[in-house]
Formats: structure tokens, C-alpha cells, sequence
């Protein structure tokens, strides 16, 4: 056998382990999705605990006497710590971050604790067909409404292109319908302040009267005009799958 072909064994243990973990989170949370609704729990903030309480286990009397030395719940992703990385320390944690899975992508997600700023060019950074593929059976819970506070926040003229990118990746992700129907009453209005600034910055993504769409000549100025309608078009499509009304004039 060639040296070419002698398999890592190690490193497939370590994929397998990656793996069966990402699975049995997964089903986890899933049951406890199911768990919640059954309970007829009366907010969304009651569903949300219970989902990212799932891997906790009831405490034996035995543990009741002992001092705790972790937090309650280590996995959740939201930190409370306002502090910033440097600039060189950003850009050296984003060279290094190529998530290739949903776990790996929650590993470096949470590497960047409380800053959006950070966290906000990763996401513009992988993009939405790569988020796309990550998350294709469904966004992890809680995740896009964290995104579109992120994405809200820390919009800059300019990233148009790439954040609609972005939001039309996550909105081909599996189950997505239902992902947005659980965003809180402030994740959903972070998302409406960001399609109404997409609206507002980017002249591209302006109304196009009905009379232009109709020409189809060959001339600089309609082919623009077409680019536009096309832009709006899109946007508007998503709007409508994120459940963004159009504002009236």
C-alpha cells in the first residue's frame, strides 16, 4: 500500500464524532421543539428555553449539595460581554474560520462572544450560497433572528449586494418558514428596518415605473433600468418570504 493511501483513521474518528454529536443535537432540539408546542407554552421566550435548555439533565439530590463551577447553560450562544477584538486579531480569526458544518460554524460563531461588528463581516465573508449549503436542513434555533439583528446593526452602504445575498441564502435553507415564524417581536422588527434600508440606500432597488419595464430597446440607459426592476424584483421576494410588508407611500 502507498503512503497515498494509508487511511487517517484518527481523523475520521474525529469526523464521526462530529457527526454523531451534530445529530443527536439536532434531534435534541427537535424533540424539545415538539415538547414546547405541546405544552401550549404561552411566548415565544418560553419556547426558546425550553429549546436551548434541551441538553440540560434534571439534577440528583446528590448535586443539589454541590457547588456549581459552570454556568447553567455553557452552550447558548448569546454572551453578554460587550468586548471587541482588534482589528488584527479579527482578521486572523477570519482567515483561520472555514466552517465546513453547522458545528463548525457554531464553534467560530460564538469565537467572536458579543460583538456583531465581527460577527457581521464572517457572515458577509461566507456568503449566502455557502450559508445556504451549511444550514440546508434548517437554520439552528435562534440563529436567524441573531442574524438579522447582526445583519440590522451593522449594515454599511455598500454591502447591499452581499447581504441580499445573505438573506436570500438563509431563506432557501430547510424549514425556513417556520424559523421565521418563531423570530421575537424585536428580531422581526430588525428584519423590517433592514429591507426598508436596503430600499432606501441602494438606488437600484428604487420603484421602476410600470411604463419603463415594458421597453426592451437596446440602449444603455434601459438596460440599467431593466438591472433595476430585476434588483427590486428580487427584493421584494424577500421581503415577502421574511413576512416584510411594504411600507405605504
Amino acid at each position: 500500500m502507498e503512503k497515498g493511501d494509508i487511511i487517517d483513521f484518527s481523523a475520521l474518528e474525529k469526523e464521526l464524532k462530529r457527526a454523531v454529536e451534530a445529530d443527536k443535537k439536532y434531534q435534541r432540539e427537535n424533540d424539545a421543539k415538539f415538547r414546547a408546542i405541546h405544552q401550549k407554552v404561552a411566548t415565544y421566550e418560553e419556547f426558546r428555553d425550553i429549546v436551548q435548555a434541551s441538553h440540560l439533565k434534571p439534577l440528583d439530590k446528590k448535586d443539589k449539595n454541590t457547588p456549581r463551577k459552570q454556568p447553567w447553560n455553557p452552550i447558548s450562544t448569546r454572551n453578554t460581554e460587550l468586548t471587541h477584538t482588534s482589528t488584527d486579531s479579527l482578521q486572523s480569526v477570519l482567515r483561520e474560520s472555514q466552517p465546513r458544518s453547522e458545528s463548525e460554524f457554531g464553534r467560530d460563531w460564538r469565537r467572536f462572544k458579543g460583538s456583531s461588528v465581527e460577527k457581521y463581516a464572517f457572515l458577509l465573508r461566507l456568503g449566502g450560497e455557502t450559508l445556504r449549503e451549511m444550514f440546508h436542513t434548517e437554520v439552528g434555533f435562534g440563529l436567524l433572528g441573531e442574524f438579522l439583528m447582526v445583519l440590522c446593526q451593522c449594515f454599511r452602504p455598500g454591502d447591499e449586494a452581499v447581504v441580499l445575498g445573505v438573506l436570500e441564502g438563509l431563506s432557501l435553507t430547510g424549514r425556513f418558514s417556520l424559523s421565521v415564524s418563531l423570530l421575537s417581536e424585536e428580531e422581526r422588527g430588525a428584519c423590517e428596518r433592514l429591507f426598508y434600508t436596503l430600499l432606501e440606500t441602494n438606488p437600484n432597488l428604487a420603484d421602476v415605473p410600470e411604463s419603463q419595464k415594458e421597453r426592451a430597446t437596446e440602449t444603455e440607459e434601459n438596460t440599467s433600468q431593466d438591472d433595476g426592476t430585476e434588483a427590486a424584483g428580487k427584493l421584494r421576494a424577500l421581503m415577502a418570504k421574511y413576512g416584510v410588508c411594504e411600507r405605504v407611500k
